[in-house]
Order: C-alpha cells, then sequence, then structure tokens
C-alpha cells in the first residue's frame, strides 16, 4: 500500500526590488463551456488496446514490427511510389563479364535495366536505375561473398552511366524491303515497320516538331512535305560521345593537338556515316512508301477524266490522231515511271555502297591505330 508524506514547503522571499507589473487594462474573456471529444493517437492506442485486449508492451511491440514492415517496402520499392519500377531487371552473365575501360561501346540501357523502355525512360527514371544498380553491386556489400570476382566491374560499368542519356548510341536496325513485301498486308506492313523507325530517329532533330509518317490515306502534301524534311534531316548529333581521351598525366602539347585532330576528323567521319545511314533508310521508305503508288494512280485518273471531258465537249468520237497520241502520252508515262524506279533504286545501292565503303575504311582506320599503338 502506497504511503503519503507531507513534506513543509516554505517559498522563499520576494526581492525587495521586486514589484507587481502594471495593469494591461485588457478584461478576461467570459468563460466558455465546450465539449471534449476523445481524439488523438493515445486515444487510439487506448481504444485498441481494450478492444483487444492486450498489455501496453503487446501494443508497443505491434506499433514497433507495423513501423519496420512500412520502412521495408519503402527501402525496396515494392509500393511501386518511390522507384517508378525501374532498375529491377536481373543481370545476365554478359552484363556482369562486362569490362569498365570500354564504357564507351556498351548498352547502358541494359546495364541500368532500362531495356524495356530505351531512349524513351526519362530523367527520374535513369536517375533511380542508376541509384539502384550502384547500391546493388556496391563493393562494400559485396566483400567476402564468393562468387562475386567481377561484380566491382559491373559496379564501375553502371557507375559509368552517370552522364550519358543523350549521348548513347542508336542500336536499333531498319527493316527491309523483303520484310515488308513478304507480309501478309504489305500497306499495314509498311508504316507498322517503319513508323517506329522515323520516331527513334525524330529525337535527335535540330527542327521540332518532326512530321510523323501519317497514314495510307494521307494528302500529297503532306506526303511530299514528310520526305523533303527527311531528306533535308538536320541532325544535332556530333559524336563527341566517342572521342579518345587524352592519356592521363600527359602534358605534352603535341599530343593533344594530335589526339583533338584525330576526334574532330573521327567526328566527320560517324557523321558521314550517320548520314548516308539515314539516307538509306528514306531512300528505301520512299521506294516502298503504297502511296506514292496511290497519288501517281489518282494524278492519272484526275488526266484521264479530263481529257475525256475535253474530248466530249468537242467531237463525240476521238479520232485515229488523238488515239496515237494518247497511246503516246501512257508509252512516255510508263518509260518515266521505269526511269523513275530505276534512279531510285540506283540511288539506294550508291548509298548502301557508299556506308559499306565507310565502314571499310573506318575498320582499317582502326586496325592502323591499333598497329601503331602496339608498335
Amino acid at each position: 500500500m502506497a504511503h503519503v508524506i507531507s513534506l513543509p514547503v516554505v517559498p522563499p522571499p520576494l526581492p525587495k526590488d521586486w514589484a507587481p507589473a502594471p495593469a494591461s487594462g485588457k478584461t478576461i474573456a467570459p468563460l466558455v463551456e465546450r465539449t471534449l471529444i476523445p481524439a488523438g493517437p493515445a486515444y487510439l492506442a487506448h481504444v485498441r488496446r481494450a478492444v483487444h485486449n492486450i498489455s501496453f508492451e503487446e501494443h508497443d511491440k505491434h506499433v514497433e514490427a507495423e513501423r519496420q514492415r512500412l520502412e521495408g517496402l519503402n527501402g525496396s520499392g515494392a509500393n511501386g511510389e518511390d522507384d517508378l519500377g525501374v532498375g529491377d531487371e536481373e543481370e545476365s552473365d554478359h552484363l556482369l563479364m562486362l569490362d569498365p575501360k570500354d564504357w564507351k561501346n556498351q548498352d547502358h540501357y541494359a546495364v541500368l535495366g532500362l531495356s524495356h523502355l530505351r531512349y524513351q525512360a526519362t530523367d527520374e527514371q535513369i536517375k533511380i536505375a542508376h541509384r539502384k544498380k550502384v547500391l546493388k553491386h556496391h563493393p562494400d556489400k559485396k566483400a567476402g561473398v564468393a562468387g562475386d570476382a567481377n561484380d566491382d566491374a559491373f559496379f564501375n560499368a553502371a557507375n559509368s552511366t552517370r552522364s550519358t542519356r543523350s549521348s548513347t548510341r542508336s542500336r536499333t536496325t531498319s527493316p527491309t524491303a523483303s520484310e515488308v513485301k513478304k507480309a501478309k498486308d504489305p500497306h499495314a506492313a509498311f508504316f507498322t515497320l517503319f513508323a517506329p523507325v522515323f520516331e527513334r530517329e525524330a529525337r535527335f532533330s535540330r527542327k521540332q516538331p518532326v512530321p510523323p509518317l501519317g497514314a495510307y490515306d494521307a494528302a500529297k502534301a503532306d506526303v511530299e512535305g514528310f520526305y523533303d524534311f527527311w531528306y533535308n534531316f538536320d541532325s544535332w548529333r556530333s559524336f563527341e560521345y566517342l572521342d579518345k581521351e587524352v592519356n592521363e598525366g600527359s602534358d605534352n602539347r603535341d599530343d593533344k593537338r594530335y589526339t583533338e585532330k584525330k576526334n574532330k576528323s573521327e567526328r566527320a567521319r560517324r557523321k558521314k556515316e550517320d548520314t548516308a545511314r539515314l539516307r538509306g533508310i528514306v531512300d528505301l521508305a520512299l521506294s516502298l512508301d503504297p502511296r506514292i503508288k496511290r497519288i501517281k494512280q489518282e494524278e492519272k485518273e484526275a488526266r484521264e477524266a479530263k481529257r475525256k471531258t475535253k474530248a466530249g465537249t468537242g467531237a463525240s468520237t476521238p479520232s485515229a490522231a488523238q488515239v496515237e497520241e494518247e497511246k503516246r502520252r501512257a508509252a512516255e508515262e510508263a518509260q518515266k515511271k521505269e526511269e523513275e524506279e530505276k534512279a531510285a533504286k540506283a540511288d539506294a545501292k550508291k548509298a548502301k555502297a557508299a556506308a559499306a565503303n565507310a565502314a571499310k575504311k573506318a575498320r582499317r582506320a582502326q586496325r592502323a591505330t591499333e598497329e601503331g599503338t602496339a608498335s
């Protein structure tokens, strides 16, 4: 039983210089009767204990377990709100064996686990994916773990992708003529295969917005405007991303100037190759575009209708000279069409040969550089 002890309390005397505060002149607010409603965290905890018939210790354990569970969810990104659902792709054996020194020639989207998004990934998604990969493969977490001898290399490869978003090279290929012609519906296959290609290339254009490929029933002006834009495509890609770096610690100005001159020439070569590659895609699309044939057929029908209208206002039956003239015009149109097709094929062949020659020269230059370095 508790004991009550009374202790005498003697207040100290007031200081000699103490004086009461002057009156403020304010009146005291009248008393207001209020109704208090039980609420707040303390009341809710009391209700939980009363309903579940648990003690304070059991209630505290339950609160701590719930807090740890929520922290675990936020830390792992299971709720899908803090990590945007990126960076969770498992690394293949090929990715884990990457050489961090060759980071310029690697697929950074695959390293970051963004293969399903690639260039469509936002800056925030790239930032989150980079953070998750670096934290997952950090050397401090892998210390003493067997079987992760090359994990440091992958950590360095992932860490080198921080500022490579806009410079990552395109690794996509363009469709071929056989893919379009062998499809069940060549008209639909043309738009299905070529629309994503032009959409990917559009992100490199200085001029915005970029006209889309459009549909089969597009007007002649829209089709001509589309190909005029792509034949005069102005790309912002300058390929500094692939420049050869100057040897660290070298103070030789001649070496730096030589490297800069070499990088400048390599940029121009890559720019030329990229222009030829894009021109080849546009030539192929133009040769397979079903709208070109449709437009020519519509123009031919319009000319024939106009000719028939003029003939109907004059004589009821065309003369032999008129018939011969129509045959001659038809033959000229057929010959002109054949010449245009031959010219388009020849241009496409020249562009392909130019791209092949440029690639061959690049390989020769690369071998010469490697031999010079080895010597």
